[in-house]
């Protein structure tokens, strides 16, 4: 079985830069490595050989232009009980479209629909009995964040393997956006 995800790599640069955010002021965080920060497309869970086969062959079919992505401010998950600090990807045209369209191919062969709402974003901690203060805080501290625009010309289709010392990230296969000739 493997465990799949569809998702937006980031530069090493911006991943450094997102990584300075990060460290201390919230007791019972548990910080992403800066090597596993992306924006998740889709999250599939757990396939077989097979299915995952499909689905990478699924996604050759995806036909996007390349766009500017923005990081952009901080935010929670879980504001009464929080689990997670992220960092904000500005909504776009061009990245709502590429998640559409890979949610089409995926229902059209057969997996369920994502029920969550996609909210575009970067995961920096995982949370666990965190203070919802010190959490305000830090998100309060960085609300003014801004990286510098990401060219997007690709996105991956990744595994994830569960350690003890948390989630490990392989890029099975990328696929490059075209431009797109209407």
């Amino acid at each position: 079985m493997l465990r799949l995800f569809v998702a937006l790599g980031l530069p090493h640069a911006t991943s450094m830069d997102l990584a300075m955010l990060t460290g201390g002021g919230v007791p019972g965080a548990r910080w992403v490595p800066p090597e596993n920060y992306h924006v998740t497309l889709r999250f599939i869970g757990e396939v077989t050989e097979p299915q995952a086969e499909d689905i990478a062959s699924a996604l050759t079919a995806i036909s996007a232009k390349p766009f500017d992505l923005q990081i952009k401010g901080c935010g929670v998950f879980g504001h009464d009980q929080p689990r997670a600090i992220w960092a904000g990807v500005e909504a776009s045209e061009a990245l709502t479209n590429l998640q559409k369209k890979i949610e089409r191919a995926f229902q059209r062969m057969g997996l369920a629909p994502d029920r969550r709402k996609f909210v575009p974003h970067i995961t920096l901690a995982r949370l666990r009995n965190a203070e919802p203060l010190k959490v305000q805080q830090f998100v309060q501290d960085h609300s003014l964040y801004k990286a510098a625009p990401i060219a997007i010309d690709s996105f991956g289709l990744y595994s994830s393997d569960l350690s003890h010392s948390g989630s490990i990230y392989h890029l099975e296969q990328s696929y490059k956006l075209a431009r797109v000739t209407a």
